[in-house]
């Protein structure tokens, strides 16, 4: 049989369902064993994976043990490091691709036979995972939206939409009851930036933020069969509504960013049409999803620190510094991988090619070495930007400045208006184990107060 008849058979339910098993077991199952059987042996990396999300101290007190045995440690599954210097080195040094345990070698090669052909943010094309010449094509057609003069355009726009939705939390106050500032803040703000950047109608942003919520998980390794699923359905309804856009687009453009793309894939081909639902879709939901992440982890931090928002609201010139230590002490972003392509040298430790290394984005950033007493929270840290929470290199974020942006607004309109809001019991942190942030941070909002 042809391979068109193949992927045709693959599709019938029950075949499907059998298909997304194997397709499970070889990314997820087996990893999963052997997370299981590594973190019982005490391995580091594995007992990172299984740490849990709700405790903040075990997964710093992980990272600071890798720390203790050498800039760069052995484990199980990769290389691990949390030396700022060997962050910084791997992740801008051409020795190094994006590179995933469990999607290289002969399983590796077997997994993508077995993939479904939908969107996913960390398979091909999609720029967290594709390498120049590709990557660069890819990101140069997005890259002129998230300059720093087109971000400083929409800072305008972005107060307005704070302005609009503190309004609609002020009412809720005034009622006396409690809110949720992640469903109701955190993230409304940067989905409707992000949105009407790109174009997406309103009547659809409640939709795209169900798909990044459902998708989020999709980054991390060894998923439970049933989190696997459920990404898999949420991927596909998403892969679904963004060609139904994309086409409502070509019919009707606008003046957005993804017009801009869909006119550049037609009249000048430089996109296929899987790349053009690829960028769109990862430029959608990286728009807004780990700065849902930093407004969040922004607003706790603050509010366990009321010292340094008091410092906030003496001296407001440090909000753009203060979202800088946002990401240096709690960053939305914990690690990401990548595999070495020719044999190197890394802080004195030699590593192959086709070896991993697991970069720890959170660990760089409390690098004794860079940061003086690097586990105290401090809004006027003078080296803060130099935390390395938006990755470097090729793969630096392209959303930096949009993030950077969003943040300063966010939490200095949010804390202008509700300087006296209150965390109640409750709060709980996603399980996803590269994005770290809340899935839901209630707080009362004291009406008299906020009408301040």
């Amino acid at each position: 049989m042809d391979r068109t008849t193949v992927d045709r058979l693959m599709d019938v339910p029950g075949v499907r369902t059998a298909r997304e098993g194997a397709h499970w077991a070889l990314t997820h199952g087996l990893p999963r064993m052997l997370i299981a059987r590594l973190a019982a042996k005490g391995d580091l990396q594995a007992r990172l994976i299984l740490s849990s999300s709700q405790d903040d101290q075990s997964m710093f007190d992980l990272i600071e043990e890798v720390r203790a045995r050498g800039p760069v440690v052995k484990s199980g599954l990769a290389y691990l490091t949390p030396d700022h210097a060997a962050v910084r080195e791997v992740l801008t040094s051409n020795d190094f691709c994006t590179g995933i345990p469990g999607r290289t070698g002969l399983l590796g090669a077997l997994a993508e036979r077995l993939a479904f052909d939908v969107l996913h943010p960390v398979e091909p094309p999609s720029l967290l995972v594709t390498e120049p010449p590709d990557h660069t094509r890819y990101r140069k057609l997005v890259m002129r939206v998230f300059t720093m003069r087109a971000v400083e355009r929409l800072r305008v726009r972005t107060e307005e939409i704070a302005q609009g939705l503190l309004d609609d939390l002020e009412r809720q106050a005034a009622t006396g009851a409690e809110v949720d500032l992640i469903e109701q803040y955190c993230a409304l703000l940067p989905v409707t930036v992000i949105a009407e950047i790109l174009g997406v109608p309103e009547q659809d942003r409640e939709r795209v933020l169900a798909f990044g919520a459902a998708a989020a998980p999709s980054l991390d390794l060894g998923l439970p069969w049933q989190t696997y699923r459920e990404v898999n359905r949420a991927l596909a309804d998403f892969d679904a509504w963004l060609g139904s856009h994309l086409e409502s687009l070509r019919r009707n453009p606008g003046d957005n960013l993804l017009s801009e793309l869909v006119a550049v894939q037609t009249e000048e081909g430089v996109l296929s049409e899987v790349e053009l639902k690829s960028t769109a879709g990862l430029v959608l939901a990286a728009g807004f999803e780990t700065t849902v992440n930093l407004l969040g982890n922004g607003i706790a931090l603050l509010r366990r620190h009321p010292e340094q928002l008091a410092t906030l609201q003496e001296r407001p010139d440090l909000w753009a510094n203060a979202v800088e230590e946002v990401l240096r002490f709690d960053p939305p972003v914990l690690l990401t991988g990548r595999q070495c392509q020719a044999d190197t040298e890394v802080a004195g430790r030699r590593m192959r090619a086709g070896d991993l290394v697991t970069t720890m984005l959170a660990g760089a950033n409390r690098d004794p070495a860079v940061f003086i007493d690097p586990e105290r929270f401090d809004v006027t840290r003078e080296n803060a930007r130099e935390h390395l929470s938006f990755s470097a290199g090729r793969h630096h974020c392209l959303g930096a400045m949009l993030a950077r942006m969003e943040g300063e607004v966010g939490l200095r309109m949010f804390f202008d208006r509700f300087p006296d809001v209150r965390l109640l019991p409750g709060a709980h942190r996603r399980s996803t184990r590269i994005l770290r942030g809340f899935e839901t941070l209630p707080a009362a909002l004291d009406p008299v107060t906020a009408s301040l």
